[in-house]
């Protein structure tokens, strides 16, 4: 393991050049790096290490990668999680991100665009520098500083994507955002093969927000809008 300013990110990964490989581009950016290779030694370590970020491959041998993921939602931890897949379906895809991941990556993949989804989700977690900024939606109140969100006096649990699309909806209430701005604004990067992923974030916000779900509406054939 390699102790560097900017955190430990955790990577569980049984292809082994593929971890070498993203272990290096990581540390090249000041991280520090933990690798292990099956899902059960991986989930091990998201309970020992305490990672700022998890890489989980999604076929791993003892424990895929879904269930490791699942297992730290239940556990109450929230840690930005990024799928990577061999498999370029949608399955894999919506699976994980119901479990509570918040990004994937489909093989074979730039390492340094992996870097930049990494760092994107870290800042994102940061929160803004306003720590006393409270955005008020109807009964929803989000505190961007302290990254928590209320609906009414009821707190609710979100990952670090969920909440950032939920505040960038907050933000505007009203305007309608298309599935590739929010793409664009919430994940840092923009493709259209990739708004599936942003109809899946909605369905998991508006899931949680049970009987307010209906404050998140949708365009058809545009995208998404927040009414207050």
């Amino acid at each position: 393991m390699t102790d560097a300013s900017k955190g430990l990110v955790l990577i569980v990964e049984d292809e082994r050049p593929i971890a070498d490989l993203v272990r290096l581009y990581l540390s090249r950016e000041g991280f520090g790096v933990q690798v292990e290779h099956d899902g059960v030694a991986g989930l091990a370590a998201t309970r020992r290490l305490r990672p700022v970020a998890c890489i989980l491959d999604i076929a791993l041998p003892g424990m895929d990668g879904t269930e490791i993921c699942r297992r730290m939602r239940a556990d109450g931890d929230w840690t930005p999680v990024i799928f990577l897949t061999a498999r370029d379906d949608e399955v894999d895809r919506i699976l994980g991100l119901e479990l509570g991941g918040d990004d994937y990556v489909t093989k074979p993949f730039s390492p340094r665009e992996l870097v930049t989804r990494v760092k994107a989700l870290l800042r994102r977690a940061a929160g803004p520098p306003e720590t006393d900024r409270v955005r008020q939606l109807g009964p929803l109140a989000l505190d961007l500083g302290r990254r928590t969100v209320t609906l009414g006096a009821l707190p609710l649990t979100l990952t670090a994507t969920e909440f950032d699309l939920l505040a960038h909806l907050a933000g505007r209430p009203g305007r309608v955002f298309t599935r590739e701005e929010l793409l664009a604004a919430v994940w840092g990067y923009a493709s259209h093969a990739g708004t599936r992923t942003v109809d899946v974030h909605v369905a998991q916000v508006r899931a949680k927000l049970g009987a307010a779900a209906g404050l998140i509406r949708t365009v058809r054939g545009v995208g998404y809008t927040a009414d207050a």
